[in-house]
């Protein structure tokens, strides 16, 4: 909730103080506050599917808050609730946005132009960073309930697993 309530707030700030469309250097061509409305994805991308996004990112959301039940570990409670805070914060916009429920537009402000063209916004830093960690967790074997993949292949008995001498007396 602290990273939805931190995205409305930006974006809030944004549409009562910033011009549309214009350039505010921040610390010069570094970072710029530069307000914009998208309708699409990253890059503008799709702009007139909108509604398509407003679906995926509920299912994504869904899918989120169902996986949570298996969670024990504290670690991916933060991240998975990062991410969550950051889809929840877009899927805010596409929903009580203009220029309508299900197709709003989302309050992007953050213009980095060395690093890239992209206009962006707290929630999608969450949204990024929050993919980075999960895959980060899944590589190094991290499950949901806090046990490592390794320590599960450990713990699996010898008897377990049948001799090829048993196996072809059956």
């Amino acid at each position: 909730m602290i990273v939805l309530a931190a995205d409305q707030f930006v974006k809030h700030l944004t549409i009562e103080n910033l011009p549309l469309h214009e350039s505010v250097p921040v610390l010069g061509e570094f970072l710029q506050l530069y307000y914009v409305r998208n309708s699409g994805a990253a890059f503008s991308i799709g702009s007139s599917m909108t509604w398509i996004f407003t679906i995926a990112l509920a299912v994504v959301t869904g899918v989120i808050i169902w996986k949570t039940f298996e969670v024990r570990s504290r670690l991916w409670s933060v991240v998975l609730g990062c991410l969550l805070g950051g889809v929840l914060g877009n899927l805010t916009d596409r929903l009580l946005r203009e220029p309508g429920f299900a197709v709003g537009h989302v309050v992007d402000m953050i213009s980095m132009p060395w690093m890239m063209p992209a206009i962006f916004n707290v929630a999608d830093i969450f949204i990024v960073t929050g993919m980075i960690a999960v895959a980060l967790l899944v590589v190094m074997g991290l499950r949901l309930d806090g046990t490592r993949e390794r320590d599960a292949v450990k713990a699996e008995p010898a008897d377990a697993v049948e001799s090829p001498a048993a196996a072809s007396e059956s």
